[in-house]
């Protein structure tokens, strides 16, 4: 029997599991999926602080001996850290809306951002959650929603996405998907374009992926990437 090719979702600040991607589970009928759980992200237990080492090693381990990996938001971040580490098990990337900052610390749209919010997590260990939550609110950094309260108290507890070690990948084919709604998100795109990666925008807010679109992109880009490793 032909074994199907691994993708290992990962997802970003807030839903998680295969929760996270509704519109991609049909993939499986093509593909080995797994929807990754990141550190710290538990339906249940205590959220944890950002560990990107340990995040990188439930990867791997969902890799096993290689594969794709499609990640959002601040998912990215571990994606892209281990395609660094370890290219022999990442066959390609698909970041969507990568909040990869560091990268882009210096530009203007980033730099305003950041200007923004690190005063705000400089002091997040000496807030409550609900003040945590309230600031995020009023700064726009987060939508209200139905477990907004749970979620500040897992978004305080991570470090700030501007502060991860990052650095191109080269040789992996990628693509980035954007909604083309927020600067902060096409001037990373942008970068990443700069060194390499194929760049689209979808119209679908901060998840372009839940558009028919935006997953017929993934879909498209994932079986490309797939023939051209086999190639």
């Amino acid at each position: 029997m032909l074994s199907l090719e691994r993708v290992v979702f990962v997802h970003g600040s807030g839903r998680f599991g295969a929760a996270a991607w509704p519109k991609q589970h049909g993939l499986s009928l093509d593909f080995d999926c797994l929807y990754l759980r990141r550190h710290g992200f538990d339906a249940e237990a205590e959220p944890l602080p950002t560990d990107h080492d340990r995040d990188q090693e439930i990867l791997a381990e969902a890799l096993g001996a290689g594969g794709h990996v499609v990640a959002h938001a601040e998912g990215a971040v571990p994606a892209m850290l281990l395609a660094v580490e370890r290219p022999d098990l990442v066959g390609s990337l698909t970041l969507i809306e990568p909040a990869c900052l560091s990268l882009t610390a210096g530009l203007p749209a980033t730099k305003a951002h950041i200007d923004l919010m690190a005063p705000l997590f400089a002091e997040r260990h000496a807030m409550s959650d609900g003040d945590f939550l309230r600031e995020l609110l009023r700064r726009g950094s987060i939508a209200p929603a139905a477990d907004a309260r749970r979620d500040a108290a897992r978004l305080r507890l991570q470090s700030p996405p501007w502060e991860a070690p990052l650095s191109i990948v080269p040789g992996v084919p990628t693509l980035v998907l954007t909604g083309g709604w927020e600067p902060l998100y096409e001037e990373v795109a942008q970068y990443l374009a700069g060194t390499g990666a194929m760049h689209r925008v979808v119209a679908g807010g901060h998840r372009p992926h839940d558009t028919p679109e935006g997953a017929a992109l993934i879909r498209a880009f994932l079986r490309s990437a797939g023939e051209e490793a086999a190639a």
